[in-house]
């Protein structure tokens, strides 16, 4: 039995534009994955809606697939309600370079614990490498080896391993595994992946790129950065030349110019100017964004009038819980919601174990508090008379007291604790399945978790649901 799919929506955004279809440019087209996607695009005028994300190990978290599905089902209404077609285009963040990001995967091991899957670190000195020059290499065959040993055994593990294991090899880049990895996903419900780390796709954005040489963002630099010394380098206007950030080395405009000529891949946009370049290289209607990209769109708007390309709206992706049989059935039985799993650890078994406490105990905790409180009203009345100063003494030892009672009821609760491990244990691995370490399922968990122990159900059911979201009617 599938999960149940609850709907969390994402507030913000905006509504599709109308714009005229046009064809993609022969570059571009180079740079899109081999699918039917690439087939729409191929074939003469279209719109498209797009998402994107940098890579990640086996697929990233939920949401990555989430941003995919969510661009394939806005496209399918905006092409049945506007009768031209309408391709869903994935931009693979392949110049990213924040390898810490993307190094890794989590998934829910064999006892429903979320566990971690590291590739390798990168040195703190090592040059900040775009993700599509960082290789698998042998790494990646013990992080398969640890996704294999560490999930159940189930009928569709090997579908699932021989998927990843095809993607991620050891000759790949980390750019290139995962966008492979998600066209064998996704490629075949329509999704086109555009791998931008690709030089036919670079050789197509150097134009707006050396336009964004003349613009200056609040902190000083421009949009725009280099591959140097340490790597991926925003740059700093300074006169007539350019300053990298960290390695401070000068390049002139002819420098950059010669670079976008001859290496473009060693140009690239900052998270600013990369929307400017989508809507400049796709004709894009909308572009399916999370919480974070809903906000930043915004601060895009002067760089888009800069080089004189019309926005596309960041309109919200899906968002959503898988909520797994057994959590299910521990929610209902206790009337719990999934916000009540959303909590510190411990916060809601010592709730659930003081519901728990006997009557009785419960009733003298509280009658004995009471006391306290009436008999040293009492006796600070009295007191107050004899000696006004030692009021203080007695507000402490009533203090004391009661602190007393609540040290008892800790201990009484610790113990209920101890003697309901099962219903604690059964908590802990409800929170960690939808709130992992505390934060949301879908910004953690990596496809993968699920798809080992739910098959393709899953991602027919997933693809329903946000379809049924982007077109409620």
């Amino acid at each position: 039995m599938i999960p149940r799919i609850v709907t969390t929506p994402l507030a913000g955004g905006a509504r599709p534009r109308t714009l005229a279809p046009r064809r993609v440019s022969a570059d571009v087209l180079a740079a899109v994955l081999p699918g039917p996607g690439r087939d729409r695009l191929t074939a003469g005028e279209v719109l498209v809606v797009t998402s994107g994300q940098q890579p990640g190990l086996f697929t990233g978290p939920l949401y990555t697939i989430y941003k995919a599905l969510s661009a394939i089902a806005i496209a399918a209404r905006l092409e049945r309600e506007r009768g031209s077609p309408v391709v869903p285009v994935f931009w693979v963040a392949g110049d990213d370079h924040d390898f810490a990001e993307a190094n890794h995967a989590e998934f829910l091991n064999s006892n429903g614990e979320p566990a971690r899957i590291v590739l390798r670190e990168r040195p703190p000195e090592a040059p900040q490498l775009p993700l599509w020059r960082e290789r698998c290499s042998d790494g990646i065959l013990a992080a398969l080896d640890q996704l294999r040993a560490g999930t159940p055994e189930t009928e569709f593990k090997a579908a699932v391993l021989a998927w990843l294991e095809t993607a991620y090899r050891p000759e790949a880049s980390l750019s290139d595994a995962f966008a492979d990895a998600l066209n064998t996903l996704l490629g075949p419900r329509g999704l086109a992946v555009f791998r931008f780390h690709d030089l036919a796709a670079k050789r197509a954005a150097a134009p707006f790129i050396l336009k964004g040489l003349d613009a200056t963002l609040p902190d000083g630099l421009t949009p725009v950065l280099v591959e140097a010394a340490l790597g991926r380098d925003r740059l700093r206007a300074d006169g007539g030349s350019f300053i990298t950030r960290r390695s401070e080395e000068r390049f002139t405009r002819a420098d950059l110019e010669r670079l976008a000529a001859e290496q473009p891949e060693r140009l690239s946009p900052n998270v600013l100017l990369r929307p400017v370049i989508e809507a400049a290289l796709f004709p894009t209607v909308a572009y399916a964004a999370g919480p974070a990209e809903l906000e930043y769109f915004q601060e895009a708007t002067p760089l888009f009038q800069a080089l004189a390309v019309e926005a596309q709206p960041a309109v919200p992706r899906w968002s959503g819980v898988l909520v797994e049989a057994r959590v299910d059935k521990l929610l209902e039985k206790h009337a719990l919601t999934l916000q009540d799993l959303q909590g510190p650890p411990g916060a809601l078994e010592g709730r659930l174990v003081r519901e728990a406490l006997p009557g009785e105990v419960a009733a003298t905790l509280a009658t004995l508090r009471s006391s306290i409180e009436s008999d040293y009203g009492r006796l600070a009345q009295v007191v107050e008379q004899l000696d006004p100063t030692l009021g203080r003494t007695l507000e402490s030892a009533r203090n004391a007291a009661l602190a007393g009672t609540h040290d008892l009821e800790k201990k009484v609760v610790a113990s209920l604790k101890r003697a309901n491990e099962t219903l604690v244990g059964q908590i802990a691995r409800a929170r960690a399945a939808t709130f992992p370490m505390g934060r949301p399922q879908e910004r953690v968990l990596t496809l993968a978790s699920f798809a080992i122990r739910y098959g393709p159900a899953l991602l027919d059911a997933l693809a329903a649901e946000v379809a049924r979201w982007a077109d409620p009617s």
